[in-house]
């Protein structure tokens, strides 16, 4: 397979973000609060979405935060948050990441809060490829598409008004 094949446009994203915040609004309406954690790059704007839906959508108080943490060797250095311990303790986590190749930085950034008192982790993809290596599943998905090993999926949010995922 040769070049890029738009699977997702904006329009389409649009409708997967908001029908991602809906599923997760239904599952934590009796909440006060949850804490929306990106994945440093497109995850975290993925994010930035989800939570300009929920804020639309419900009372629950919103808060966004993101991880940074190197992608390809996850193992190499601690994650760098942009928000403190206090913010998530007793609170509901929904971890946001674009796409679930292996599971490997999803795995990495779980791990971040582990040894933590939260009450909940959930987490949101917007493309699921369906060969996960690490134990990790996400329990909201915006697509779930089964691809070759040798195929790729790559988000662009780099164009406001004109993202698009495309399997490569």
């Amino acid at each position: 397979m040769g070049g890029k094949v738009k699977i997702l446009n904006t329009l389409q994203i649009k409708q997967k973000i908001n029908r991602l915040a809906f599923q997760v609004y239904e599952n934590n309406f009796s909440e006060k609060e949850l804490l929306i954690v990106g994945i440093d790059g497109n995850g975290f704007k993925v994010a930035q979405q989800l939570c300009e839906k929920l804020k639309e959508i419900s009372p629950i108080k919103i808060t966004i935060g993101k991880i940074k943490l190197n992608k390809e060797m996850p193992w190499e250095g601690e994650p760098a948050v942009d928000f403190t311990e206090k913010a998530f303790v007793n609170k509901t986590i929904i971890l946001v990441d674009d796409v679930l190749n292996s599971g490997k930085t999803l795995m990495y950034a779980v791990k971040l809060f582990l040894d933590k008192p939260v009450k909940k982790i959930n987490t949101v993809i917007l493309v699921d490829r369906s060969h996960t290596r690490f134990p990790v599943k996400a329990d909201y998905v915006g697509l779930t598409l089964s691809t070759t090993l040798q195929e790729h999926i790559e988000a662009d949010f780099s164009k406001k008004n004109n993202e698009a995922v495309y399997l490569t």
